[in-house]
């Protein structure tokens, strides 16, 4: 075999080769730019997914209400009715926790769901209340009657039951005083005791849920 077919057979091997391996190159190029468009479709799909799944969640964050936690109580009450001194007082409550109550009217809340101001309207007079919160619990509720303005201070204990309520009504201060607590399967009261002035009287609470 003469050098000229050597050269020839290696330079036609060379050529094969480089081409094989141009050939591997490209085809190794369209894998990974087909990979990169499958990541990018599936990332996008996932982050679609995220969104679509965090939407319901924001809206119930937005949404949710804690007029239950203002009217000592927790978790789905459908309405609350109180018994005190021979009179039933009746609320209620929309199922994100918002309450309904005749006469209630111009509810002010912040971004997380408390209320912080609502107006009354009963018997021709038009109440202002004004709420101040203190770790998920009502601290302070100002009342504002024409004029007349009375602050309602709730004392908790270690359980979260409200042991006292100091009422500062225009310089005139009195309190009450709570005790004997009794609860349903849910954790909620369903009656206590009153001590005001030297008399104690019995205050049963009705509780209805949402299933």
């Amino acid at each position: 075999m003469s050098l000229n077919q050597i050269q020839e057979i290696t330079s036609n091997t060379t050529e094969k080769r480089a081409c094989q391996n141009a050939r591997s190159y490209l085809i190794f190029l369209d894998y990974i730019n087909l990979n990169k468009k499958e990541m990018k479709k599936t990332l996008k799909n996932a982050l679609m997914t995220l969104a679509l799944l965090a939407m319901p969640f924001a809206m119930q964050a937005q949404t949710k209400f804690h007029d239950v936690e203002a009217n000592d109580a927790k978790g789905a009450v459908k309405s609350l009715t109180v018994s005190m001194m021979g009179q039933e007082q009746k609320t209620t409550f929309t199922q994100d926790g918002k309450m309904q109550q005749d006469g209630l009217k111009d509810a002010v809340y912040d971004d997380n769901g408390y209320i912080q101001s609502a107006k009354m309207e009963a018997q021709g007079m038009s109440v202002t209340i004004n709420f101040k919160w203190e770790d998920g619990k009502v601290k302070t509720q100002t009342t504002n009657v024409m004029g007349q303005q009375m602050a309602t201070t709730n004392v908790y204990n270690d359980k979260g039951e409200i042991i006292k309520q100091s009422i500062d009504m225009g310089g005139q201060a009195m309190s009450v005083e709570y005790s004997d607590y009794k609860y349903d399967d849910k954790g909620n009261w369903i009656s206590r005791k009153a001590s005001v002035m030297g008399q104690t009287m019995e205050a049963p609470r009705k509780i209805e849920y949402y299933e």
